[in-house]
């Protein structure tokens, strides 16, 4: 039947061919058209013609399909009633016996359904995914250009720098107190930027106190500095929860409240703890090596730890606060100030609340696991001790598992000892709605059991505690260990922990904290940072991370100009320092340029990190360096900085040249390559002439400095009255030339421009005091131009022009000028002065001379000239000669 229709095909498009045979031309183009433009012309054409097809119209149609079989009503009637749902039925239907047969079209039904499904969950999520990371971008460049922009006003202190650099163009207190009057907003502003600026001054000693304990080459306990730096700052509750994740570091860190002085007897240098870089070998090397284990094992203990000590303050807080109720009585142990706070939280009107379950009268579950969640496991081990007739009465071997597993120092059991805790949860607590939930949570933390059932009802009721018990639960060796838990809670999300933003009930710095337990240092930071009001703390934990080596830094090519955060699939997270700390010590580094190196020299805490990332930091550390002193204000303070030379020519180094060895620099000559000579580049490339002069003489490139002052000079000359950007320069070059001179440096043809530059300088000021006498005896000694009267040799004269310092030879109509002022102002002064005929004569035929000399010198350089200055030029000789 296929070669058949093929035959038929074939011979119809012979016949269409042969009936528009005749019709060829050879001088027009044939038109071929396909099958869906012959369809859409066709409909076209029908669609011209008037009217709708009739009844007869139809009847024809059918009459034609019928002829090759075709029901057209039918096939009309099955199309209107048909059901897209049993797209996937069998062809066949089952019968009602056919068990395996609807079990194979139910598994297939089912199938379909959870890929369509599916498809549709996944393509939702990825336009989510897409919008809230489109809007994240978003706010992050707008953020960024807003810092651009914020962070180049200027100002006369801190605090004036932060009530001019408002958040997104417009001040939070105008956002947030819309009614109140602008006076009003204006002075709350300024007391929160009073408020700002205590706080980084409060901050800012513990960064230079870190500094100087690193030149001393001695350990700091920086995160418990950082933790009194907290308190003292504090104004409101929420700053309690930035004290608490600097608190979690520190028992991360175990680093301890203070050192020993190093004037003690016993507290060697060589004996004190070395905290700088302690854990940067292993949380940067192979995350799998057993180091990275037992650090990932200490992260999750200090975070524990940490949370046991904040809720044994709450518990001794709400034992005082409610005296009556807690009973406390004479007994000041730690075990009766837990049954106490028991009494407090769980005895209602003489009775205690469903499923506390007593033994001998006591709530006792309830009693160890509150000895346990607050860290005093050896006076929960003594009770259950003193207990052990009523709780062996119930749980039989419970005592025994209790002291093994406080006993045990990673808090882990046998095997065993699991198993047959595993078997009696599983035969009396597992499906229990009477179980003690305290005991029910001492069995899962003994043995941990179900450690994807993360809750425990009645037990972890706050955030604190559900976290607790997630690290009490951790095992590295199991179920992922600490990394686990992470993913777990960046599934959560800020959201989660900290509230909405901007709301009554957010908690800032709350999820910072939940990243910090789980290991997550270089997010905690991200995440303190992207909030106005913990960008000061996000600085200062990420330079406590670093100082202790735990923080990444990325390379350079994965650092983002949006934010200090790298994220990238193929590396673990990493947080650039240099941009952190730049961002931050910009709004005061024009006033404050001493404060903003010494958190500069903190960038090169990472300057250990391998695959050359530490060499990227360190070059990056020097380039924020040379920022500070090209941005910095001038004057005592920039020669504090830099360091300069005293009055009798003596060279005194700088802050940053006695800090060079926290910078990684090694000698004077890397100090004066990287730092200075490149500083004076950048501050001639921003017109700070006098303070790149300045960095060239301390880096000893004379030549260099006579260079840049003969150019400076040059630019300024021409000024009739000096601004004070050009009186500076003038002062330096004096003040160089002067130590030049007296120590033969810098000898040649830029040194004797200066001079004579300088003493263009004196002639102008001469002539603007009423002294043309004086200033025509300066340009002679200068010797720039003859007035001796001799053609010949002001010839000579002028052909060597062309050989004097280009700056001499741009300048030269302007002491020209001053030169036939200074002359015609002496003739003018001649004529009007009753001195004797002779003398007159004398002086007035010595000005025509020197005049006249003048004009032959300019005559033969005319065209350097403009020539309205040499028109001028003739009309006072003309004057002159009259």
């Amino acid at each position: 039947p296929y070669q058949t229709m093929s035959a038929d095909l074939s011979s119809l498009l012979a016949s269409s061919r042969g009936l528009t045979s005749h019709l060829s031309r050879p001088d027009l183009p044939s038109v071929n058209l396909s099958l869906d433009q012959i369809e859409a012309l066709s409909r076209r054409l029908v669609s011209r013609q008037p009217g709708t097809s009739s009844d007869a119209d139809r009847a024809c149609v059918n009459y034609l399909l019928a002829q090759a079989q075709v029901d057209a009503s039918h096939l009309s009637s099955s199309i209107a009633h048909l059901n897209t749902s049993t797209t996937f039925s069998p062809l066949q239907p089952l019968q009602d016996t056919d068990v395996s047969g609807y079990l194979r079209v139910a598994h297939e039904q089912n199938l379909i359904s959870t890929i369509e499904e599916g498809r549709k969950e996944t393509q939702e999520e990825f336009y989510r995914v897409l919008e809230e990371r489109s809007q994240r971008d978003w706010e992050a460049k707008k953020k960024h250009i807003f810092e651009e922009l914020g962070g180049r006003v200027g100002g006369d202190n801190r605090a004036i720098s932060e009530l001019r650099s408002s958040t997104h163009g417009k001040s939070s207190l105008l956002v947030s107190y819309p009614s109140l009057d602008p006076t009003t907003l204006i002075f709350l502003n300024f007391v929160l930027s009073l408020q700002m600026q205590s706080k980084m001054m409060a901050y800012d000693r513990v960064i230079s106190d870190l500094n100087a304990a690193r030149l001393r080459r001695t350990s700091f306990p920086v995160v418990h500095a950082l933790i009194e730096a907290s308190l003292a700052v504090s104004h409101d509750p929420r700053s309690s929860q930035i004290t608490q994740n600097f608190h979690i570091l520190s028992k991360i860190t175990a680093e301890p409240p203070a050192l020993p002085p190093i004037e003690h007897a016993g507290a060697h240098v060589l004996n004190a703890p070395l905290f700088e870089r302690k854990y940067a070998r292993v949380y940067l090397g192979d995350p799998e090596s057993r180091d990275a284990i037992a650090l990932r094992r200490q992260i999750a203990r200090g975070a524990r730890e940490a949370l046991e000590e904040q809720y044994w303050d709450i518990v001794e807080r709400t034992v005082q606060a409610r005296p009556v109720e807690a009973r406390l009585g004479g007994d000041p142990s730690i075990a009766n100030k837990v049954r106490a706070f028991l009494l407090v939280r769980y005895y209602r009107n003489g009775e205690w609340e469903d499923r506390i379950e007593l033994l001998a009268g006591q709530p006792l579950w309830a009693k160890l696991f509150y000895l346990v969640r607050t860290g005093h496991v050896q006076e929960a081990l003594n009770e259950a001790m003193s207990a052990q007739q009523a709780i062996e009465h119930r749980e039989p071997s419970f005592v025994n598992h209790f002291r093994a597993w406080t006993e045990s120092l990673d808090r882990r059991l046998p095997k065993p000892h699991r198993d047959h805790l595993q078997a009696v949860y599983n035969a009396h607590m597992l499906h229990s709605s009477t179980a003690d939930p305290f005991k029910l949570a001492l069995y899962k933390l003994m043995a941990r059991l179900e450690p994807s059932r993360r809750s425990v009802p009645q037990v972890t009721t706050t955030t604190e505690d559900w976290l607790w018990y997630q690290l009490a639960m951790v095992e590295e060796e199991e179920d992922g260990g600490l990394r686990a838990l992470a993913d777990v809670l960046l599934g959560y999300g800020e959201r989660h922990f900290d509230g909405p933003a901007n709301q009554p009930g957010s908690h800032r710095g709350v999820w910072a904290g939940v990243l910090l337990m789980c290991g997550q240092f270089e997010r905690a930071v991200a995440a303190l940072w992207e909030h106005q009001e913990t960008e000061i703390e996000a600085v200062h934990l990420a330079i406590a991370l670093a100082y202790h080596g735990l923080l990444r830094a990325p390379s350079r090519a994965e650092t983002s100009d949006m934010t200090p955060l790298s994220l990238s699939p193929a590396s673990l997270p990493a947080l650039s320092m240099s941009t952190l700390i730049w961002r931050y010590v910009r709004q005061f580094v024009k006033m404050d340029a001493k404060e903003a190196l010494q958190y500069v020299y903190c960038v090169c805490l990472c300057g250990d990190q391998g695959d050359s990332i530490g060499k990227e930091q360190v070059e990056s550390a020097w380039d924020l360096t040379r920022r500070i002193i090209v941005q910095a204000n001038s004057g005592p303070g920039w020669e504090e900085l830099v360091g300069g030379f005293r009055p009798d020519g003596s060279r005194f180094s700088g802050v940053i040249e006695q800090g060079a060895s926290l910078l990684r620099l090694e000698d004077s000559k890397q100090f004066n390559q990287e730092i200075i000579i490149r500083a004076a580049q950048h501050s001639e490339e921003n017109d700070r002439i006098a303070e790149a002069i300045k960095l060239y003489n301390l880096a000893s490139d004379y030549s260099t400095v006579v260079s840049c002052l003969a150019q400076a000079l040059g630019n300024t000359i021409s000024q009739s009255s000096p601004d004070e950007k050009a009186r500076a320069i003038e002062k330096t070059a004096a003040d160089i030339l002067r130590h030049y001179e007296r120590t033969n440096r810098a000898v040649g043809k830029n040194r004797e421009a200066v001079i004579k530059l300088l003493r263009i300088r004196e002639a102008l000021n001469a002539k603007n005091s009423g002294k043309p006498d004086v200033a025509l005896e300066i340009m002679e000694s200068t010797d720039l131009i003859p007035l001796t009267g001799d053609v010949a040799k002001t010839t000579r004269r002028a052909e060597e022009f062309k050989d004097l310092h280009e700056t001499l030879q741009r300048n030269l109509q302007t002491y020209l000028t001053l030169t036939m002022d200074a002359l015609a102002a002496i003739q003018q002064r001649v004529k009007s002065s009753a001195v004797g005929d002779t003398t007159r004569q004398m002086t007035l035929s010595s000005v025509r001379r020197k005049s006249r000399s003048l004009m032959v010198f300019a005559g033969i350089l005319k065209y350097r000239m403009s020539p309205d200055v040499y028109s001028y030029l003739a009309r006072l000789d003309v004057e002159i000669a009259l």
